[in-house]
């Protein structure tokens, strides 16, 4: 077994025994990996792989505001956790349109607080 394919093993391992609060880490882990590979992406002017790895910080913001749980007496915390997911991503699509790497970093940051604030819960 080689490599590449050992990790893609272990990756898929982690995600299928992770917890709820471990899968959560793991989308804000891959959505601040992929904003910054658009951003050396960026640097490099390969706007495909800028576009592509975008797509994926989005797919994954998404995922997040899908996964919200607005019952069990949560409504306020799952309110505000939507209007910042939807900010970042309306970050993340202009940053995708108009190649703005300040958006790309400023939606990079509120991702890592966000991770920040879910690794101490």
């Amino acid at each position: 077994m080689g490599y590449a394919s050992a990790a893609k093993q272990y990756k898929k391992n982690q995600i299928e025994t992770a917890s709820p609060k471990q899968l959560v880490i793991l989308l804000y882990e891959g959505a601040i990996k992929y904003i910054r590979l658009s951003e050396l992406a960026l640097e490099n002017k390969d706007f495909s792989k800028v576009n592509t790895n975008l797509q994926k910080a989005q797919d994954i913001v998404t995922e997040l505001m899908v996964s919200l749980n607005h019952q069990d007496g949560q409504n306020a915390i799952a309110s505000d956790l939507e209007a910042m997911y939807s900010f970042i991503l309306n970050q993340l699509l202009q940053a995708n349109l108009q190649k703005d790497q300040e958006k790309m970093v400023q939606s990079r940051r509120l991702m890592s607080e966000l991770l920040e604030a879910w690794t101490s819960i």
